[in-house]
């Protein structure tokens, strides 16, 4: 028998539906071969390819799936139903009038969004058709990435990005080490060592690597980029030796190699499998606050139209109750009409009546919104002061649909790394027993021209000062864990870095490490290299010391601290320590605590990075019993963090306390000062970061998120495995209401003296936060906690955020109670996922790639371009957008309340006041070019203002303009002019209607009456509303209203051949023949607009908002003719 009764255990437990295993883990045939006869059953399991997928669309389902977008706008379907109806029935008005800009709104939009999607799949190809080399039959060949499979061996080369998860078999380096940079996955730009499996790190070839015999078991795929759990079980003649697979084993898509010659991997997880894919939310489409409170008044006006439809249906079949109104003489109904059914009657009718009003919600609005919109979009990109001249960028738009949504934002969730910061440490100063160094006043030793007065620098330390600064600098030039990188010069002769200093340079994976062993250089030591297990040092007298690298005891968050024991020539042993002050002074027995002390304490209100050095020369029986701890607790196969973290306890005590560093993070150019004007336009930052605490910290304090007198919170790892959660959190709970008081706290005092909270918590934490179904009824209800904790915090930052984690905060912001406006701004890839959730995603075009500008909304060169976008251009496309949106539904209501009077005056019949010319071209060419170039160029106030007081931005906060309180004025302002225009027409010419030549007016020079004032009155309500005036606007508005009557004069004036009737020729030229219809026309239009400028001058007089202050001030400064051309200057420069 073929197969064993184990085998057949395996495979049922392995196989079988309902089984763990079945659920959990994936077995992998390296290179596809087939496991040793008897070791196990080989099954080759199904697993997606390497193709990833960004678009929305395929070719075959983009119509459909379009067109179903598409209509689920209320408008879109309504208009929809409209048309169907006028082809259904006998209505009013053609179809054409509903079906044309239905029509012209879905194509234009299908294709905008079409060419969108385009882009997307033209990013996938680029990246699916790119080549991986993979190892065949002992030979290395090309094929495309989307072509790679699981069980792939994969050679890739220094500086080149793994095309999909793989495990690490072997390396160009003799340890089976490999450095990576990881930057666009988790935000960190330093190198970090991974380890290939113990017995494959010997095959460097191709062809020894393709003798490999092994198979792995694996977790399935899951999105925690930090952890991974398998094995591999490799075959040496025949019997598998097993060996454990982690997160240091594991290579992610995305991550580059960096500082190693090539590697070889095999593909484990591939396409959307991967981690990087995994951490990406679906693209769906956003939407607008103000698109939503459209469709709200959509909804309210839809009601009006069908209580307009009913009402008028009800008033004509009871005007039709006597029978010589039923059927009059002059209208004979046909037999077929006479026996239809009254109900089947009556719901035509009814429908007539949609049709006739339908006009109340016109399309040409959405039209207009997706054109201003597009053409806004554009004032963006084309803005001088938004272009980086160092990359060369300008902000890119992907999509134009949120234009306005950037002047609501409430929470800015943003990346760390490369968005806030520049990926640069810098070393700022030492302090040794209380004599401070300063790198840029001391150069290899040496004190530069004109620093000897600095009061700092202590330049002639006694002799035992001298010993210990040697000491100092030896130390942080030995505790550390950075690699050399050398490049080759001319002739391809690689000069070291004693030959040549400029030709090498440091990585790590602590980009602090790195600046400290520079600045060390910097000041006259230093570090050139490991080799054969001793650290070199060049000293200032440029002679070279070594020291044997003994142990290193790591870093770890809850030491806050890392040593190495090292020998030296001599034969003397030395145990170097540096780590966080909390963790280094009370390991400390003797040194100059207090100067050194109060130096640190001087650096962290400054927002540096501060580190404590100290050091324990160790005896030899000292050292022995230091190798013996350690060895003990790496051998334990249980509990070994524990026994290794109670040995390094052991360790590194006794300390002698050398001194310390100050490091800086360099922040991107004004990136503080775009967090305070956030901060003043009354916005929460929140940073969210995959970075160590201690290092997002600092970038905190100095972006001046954090403050001096912020008290900060910890919602951390090491504080939850002291108390409980649930403790921790009602702890952190009472301590922010206690002060709080449940009273806001008003972010413009943020440098006040009070009391400010900063919060940070990191992701293990968050992940437990987040936890649901508690089982405890007391913990269950933790995320509504940890966000009243949030809502008492000036600031929050979330640290060591997985990607997903990210973009789970920003929903729990998003979907709490008050359903604030987000914004997500980061730079690599491990910010999609936020990009895509917040509201508003933004793009930094930074060091780590593209795909974060890619799936974003917009894209802008740094940081500092925040600020501009939000408080200038945020601000004045909600402006615009408002006014567009409030003024279209306004002039509707004018445009169509007079018809809906008209059916009391002509027995319900479905008469028309206007000409259908004038029904089809009153949204589309009478009135909509004012309001549309309105909604680009308008300036309330000059933008120099914006940006110098951000407060400004919250008089627009929380849809302020678009509250229904503003609906519901606008909404009663049209009735009332329409109210005006109808029955002011109407009672004028109620004893006077006759012409100068006795001719009577008829309906049709009545209803041209009422639209002429309809047009004149919605027009200067625009123009009153103007605050910026330019030769266009000046063009359009009055432009239109000459377009309006010259036209009218051709409707009337000629006979138009291709008509079948005649009804308004020569109406326009008899009703302005007329004295009293001068005399009406102006009379209604001032009547009209009398109200609404009546309330504007007592509301401004007794309720001034901060932006009619600052309006009504310019207009006084405007009043000097010097002023007037300086503002003009200014206004010039739209800044679109």
């Amino acid at each position: 028998m073929g197969m064993d009764v184990s085998t057949l255990r395996t495979l049922i437990s392995r196989y079988c539906v309902g089984e763990e295993n079945w659920v959990d883990s994936r077995t992998i045939y390296i290179g596809h071969k087939e496991p040793p006869p008897g070791a196990e059953a080989f099954i080759q399991q199904r697993f997606p390819d390497n193709r990833i997928v960004s678009s929305k669309y395929t070719f075959w389902n983009f119509i459909p799936k379009n067109m179903f977008e598409q209509f689920r706008r209320v408008a879109n379907f309504y208009f929809l139903i409209i048309f169907l109806v006028q082809l259904i029935i006998d209505t009013p008005t053609s179809p054409v009038t509903s079906g044309l800009p239905l029509f012209f709104v879905i194509t234009v939009t299908a294709i905008k969004q079409g060419y969108e999607d385009w882009l997307r799949h033209k990013a996938d190809n680029a990246v699916n058709k790119c080549a991986v080399h993979v190892v065949q039959h002992g030979k290395v060949i090309r094929k495309q990435s989307r072509k790679l499979r699981v069980g792939d061996v994969v050679f890739v080369k220094e500086n080149e990005s793994f095309p999909c998860d793989l495990v690490l078999l072997s390396t160009s380096r003799d340890d089976g080490t490999c450095y990576v940079t990881t930057a666009s996955l988790d935000g960190e730009s330093s190198h970090k060592t991974y380890y290939a499996v113990q017995d494959t790190k010997a095959y460097n070839t191709e062809k020894e690597v393709d003798l490999i015999h092994a198979t792995i078991e694996c977790e399935q795929p899951q999105p925690d980029l930090y952890k991974f759990v398998g094995r591999i079980n490799v075959y040496m003649d025949n019997d598998p030796v097993a060996r454990p697979l982690g997160s240091e084993n594991l290579l992610l898509r995305g991550a580059t190699l960096k500082n190693t010659q090539y590697i070889y991997a095999v593909a484990i997880y591939t396409g959307m499998e991967t981690k990087m894919a995994l951490n990406y939310q679906c693209k769906s489409q956003k939407r607008s606050a103000v698109e939503k409170s459209m469709n709200a008044y959509l909804v309210v006006y839809l009601c009006i139209l069908i209580s307009k439809a009913i009402v008028n249906t009800v008033l004509k079949y009871a005007w039709q109750a006597d029978p010589s109104r039923d059927e009059p003489w002059y209208n004979d109904r046909t037999e077929l009409e006479r026996q239809r059914h009254i109900v089947i009657r009556a719901f035509t009718d009814f429908l007539a009546f949609m049709v006739l009003f339908n006009y109340i919600i016109p399309v040409s609005m959405y039209v207009t919104v997706e054109m201003q919109k597009f053409l806004g979009s554009y004032f963006m990109m084309w803005d001088d002061e938004m272009f980086d001249e160092e990359l060369g960028e300008r902000t890119v738009v992907n999509t134009s649909d949120l234009n306005e949504e950037l002047g609501q934002v409430e929470y800015v969730f943003t990346d760390k790394t490369g968005t806030l910061t520049e990926n640069n440490m810098e070393f700022i100063e030492c302090c040794v027993d209380g004599h401070v160094y300063v790198a840029q006043a001391i150069c290899n030793g040496q004190v530069m021209p004109g620093s000897a007065s600095m009061d700092m620098i202590d330049t002639s330390p006694g002799p035992g000062a001298r010993e210990h600064e040697e000491l100092f600098f030896r130390a942080l030039c030995l505790c550390h864990t950075v690699q050399v990188k050398e490049e080759e010069t001319v002739d391809s002769i690689k000069l070291g870095i004693h030959q040549g200093k400029s030709t090498s340079f440091y990585i790590s994976s602590s980009p602090d490490e790195v600046a400290l062993v520079e600045g060390m250089k910097r000041l006259g030591f230093t570090y050139l290299r490991l080799k054969d297990s001793h650290m070199e040092i060049l000293n200032r007298e440029d002679e070279i010391e070594r020291f044997e690298l003994l142990q290193v005891l790591t870093f770890d968050s809850n030491r806050r601290r890392m040593s190495v024991i090292v020998r030296a020539s001599t034969g003397e042993v030395y145990l170097f320590c540096k780590g966080a002050d909390s963790s280094i002074f009370p390991r400390v027995i003797s040194g100059k605590v207090d100067q050194v002390r109060a130096r640190v304490e001087h650096n962290a209100v400054e927002g540096l990075r501060t580190l404590c050095v100290a050091y324990r020369p160790l005896s030899l029986v000292q050292y022995q019993e230091v190798c013996l701890l350690l060895n003990g607790a790496k051998l334990a196969l249980q509990d070994r963090d524990k026994r290794l973290a109670e040995a390094y306890d052991l360790i590194e005590k006794d300390l002698i306390l050398l001194g310390a560093t100050a490091v800086e993070d360099r922040l991107q150019e004004k990136a503080a000062d775009t967090i305070e004007s956030l901060h003043k336009a009354g916005m929460k930052v929140w940073v969210l970061t995959g970075d160590k605490m201690e290092t997002a910290a600092a970038t905190c304090y100095a972006s001046k998120l954090f403050h001096r007198n912020t008290q900060i919170l910890e919602l951390t790892t090491k504080r939850t495995e002291e108390q409980s959660l649930h403790d921790v959190l009602f702890d952190l709970r009472r301590t922010v209401l206690t002060h709080h008081g449940g009273w806001t706290r008003d972010i413009t005092g943020l440098s006040g003296d009070y009391t400010d909270y900063g919060l940070i918590i990191d992701g293990a934490t968050l992940s437990a936060v987040m936890k649901p179904g508690q089982e405890d009824s007391n913990s269950g209800n933790y995320k509504e906690i940890f966000l009243e904790i949030c809502r008492n915090c000036s600031a929050v930052l979330c640290c060591r955020m997985a990607p997903l984690q990210k973009a789970q905060i920003v929903k729990l912001i998003k979907t709490s109670k008050e359903h604030p406006i987000t914004l997500a701004v980061g730079d690599g890839a491990n910010d999609v996922s936020m990009i895509l959730e917040a509201h508003v995603g933004i793009g930094i075009m930074g060091k780590e790639g593209r795909q974060a500008v890619r799936n974003s909304d917009y894209a802008i060169p740094k940081f500092k371009h925040l600020k501009k976008m939000l408080l200038v251009h945020g601000h004045y496309y909600y402006i615009r957008i408002s006014e567009l949106v409030q003024y279209f539904f306004y002039k509707n209501v004018c445009f169509i309340f007079p018809q809906f009077l008209y059916q009391f005056f002509c027995g319900f019949s479905q008469q028309p006041l206007y000409d259908t010319a004038y029904l089809t071209l009153y949204n589309i060419s009478f009135t909509s070019l004012p309001i549309l170039l309105y909604s680009l160029v308008e300036q309330h106030i000059n933008m120099d203002i914006l940006k110098k007081d951000p407060a400004l931005y919250r008089d627009i906060a929380k849809n302020s303009l678009l509250r229904w309180q503003s609906f519901i004025y606008w909404t009663v302002l049209g009735v009332y002019d329409a109210i005006v225009m109808f029955f002011g027409a109407y009672f004028l010419f109620d004893n006077t209607t006759f012409t100068s030549n006795g001719q009577m007016f008829g309906n049709w020079t009545f209803g041209t009456l009422v639209f002429t004032v309809l047009v004149f009155t919605v027009t200067f309500k625009l123009a009153l509303d103007t605050h910026y005036w330019t030769w266009i606007n000046h063009f359009v508005i009055w432009g239109s209203l000459i377009f309006f009557v010259v036209f009218s004069l051709l409707w009337g004036g000629i006979i138009w051949p291709f008509l079948n009737y005649q009804r308004m020729y020569y109406v326009f030229m008899q009703m302005l023949s007329s004295g009293p219809a001068w005399l009406s026309i102006v009379l209604l239009i001032t009547a009209g607009l009398l109200p609404d400028v009546l309330k504007k001058v007592i509301w401004r007089a007794m309720w001034p908002t901060t932006t009619e202050r600052i309006q009504m001030k310019r207009r006084c400064l405007a009043s000097e003719p010097s002023t007037i051309f300086m503002l003009s200057q200014t206004s010039s420069r739209i800044s679109f």
